[in-house]
């Protein structure tokens, strides 16, 4: 039954106060490459870092200063990370499949996971539900999770992540109906603008007879918002 609803590595140099060095030192990992889905596809750290600098200047701040020095070269190495999903393929998780003779719901709860608000790159976290009914196929429960942790890895919006993560299910697994729920809180909307903390977004996408059917609707949502039931 279901229902609707920057971790970072730090290398210190002390004592190193010129910028030129701290590039220099910092050049050798210039560029992150990412093998997955047989695409091999570079993230520009210096480029990042050329412009986390600018951005310093740009606020009033002196990026020469011994607390911001490595900064430029710690938020490269950072966006490498939260954005590695930019080169990867989540579908190439549900590839690997099992035939069999199950046909009640499959669902995945509580899928933790964190992306970036491709309007202010600012973050939003949350729980991630994904269900689906299968058609003589079924994938393992950690693949589920393993999507969603790479669709959540570009710059992304919620409503988007959604869709993206069904549709992809749906595809893959040919299943006869597919449920995706995220819940989340945005910090564009709790550390800016209109600064509401505690606000949350709920977003669903539903696919075959979750979509058509309104008791097996019904059920998936209520095994999402009710898990004790």
């Amino acid at each position: 039954m279901i229902t609707d609803p920057c971790s970072h590595s730090v290398i210190d140099h002390p004592g190193d106060t010129d910028h030129s060095v701290a590039i220099a030192q910092s050049s050798r990992t210039t560029k992150t490459v990412h093998p997955e889905s047989g695409n091999r596809k570079t993230v520009d750290h210096q480029r990042i870092e050329r412009a986390v600098r600018d951005i310093l200047i740009a606020v009033g701040e002196d990026p020469d200063r011994e607390g911001l020095l490595e900064t430029p070269a710690r938020v490269a190495r950072m966006y490498a990370e939260v954005f590695s999903g930019l080169h990867k393929d989540p579908s190439v998780h549900l590839k690997r499949v099992f035939t069999e003779n199950y046909d009640e719901i499959v669902l995945v709860r509580d899928i933790e996971f964190h992306s970036m608000c491709e309007h202010h790159l600012l973050p939003f976290s949350g729980r991630a539900h994904v269900a689906y009914l299968p058609n003589g196929k079924v994938v393992g429960l950690s693949k589920l999770a393993r999507v969603v942790d790479e669709v959540a890895r570009r710059p992304q919006v919620q409503e988007r992540m959604t869709e993206t993560i069904a549709n992809m299910i749906e595809e893959a697994l040919g299943a006869r109906g597919v449920a995706v729920m995220i819940e989340s809180t945005h910090s564009c909307m709790t550390m800016r603008g209109i600064r509401k903390a505690g606000a949350s977004c709920t977003t669903s996408a539903m696919r075959g007879v979750f979509r058509e059917n309104l008791s097996s609707r019904a059920e998936i949502l209520g095994l999402i918002m009710n898990p004790s039931r």
